[in-house]
């Protein structure tokens, strides 16, 4: 059995899919990218401003699912410009410390939706189940 759980202070879904679904105790979280959820629009700046937003849209919705960046086990991390790697580490650890920080891996690929630099996914375990 599956649920579906998605918060309003992370950005809507902008295609035919849901933000988060619990399924066997787990929580998988669909790719996240620089979308400001009040304004709908990718947050302008730097790698390291569209990869705080990112991080903080993660971490609404596993405030939605009663868990945090603690609980999560496995990020996935897609960028456009593998230059960027340490820039984006640099904020990243700002949310995932290093002692408890989740297995992962970081992909350079040749676009992302709305042309963003950087997505994240991410599957972390659920309290309680």
């Amino acid at each position: 059995m599956k649920k579906v759980v998605n918060s309003a202070n992370a950005p809507a879904p902008i295609g035919p899919y849901n933000q988060s679904i619990q399924a066997a105790g787990l929580l998988f979280i669909s790719g996240q990218i620089g979308i400001n959820p009040l304004s709908g629009d990718i947050v302008p700046g730097s790698i390291e401003e569209e990869t705080r937003q990112v991080c903080h849209n993660l971490g609404e919705i596993l405030k939605a699912n009663g868990i945090s960046y603690e609980d999560v086990v496995k990020c996935s991390v897609f960028v456009k410009d593998m230059h960027l790697f340490s820039r984006i580490n640099a904020v990243y650890s700002q949310f995932f410390h290093e002692e408890t920080a989740p297995a992962r891996e970081l992909i350079e690929v040749s676009n992302l939706p709305r042309f963003v630099n950087i997505e994240i996914s991410a599957i972390a375990v659920l309290k309680n189940q």
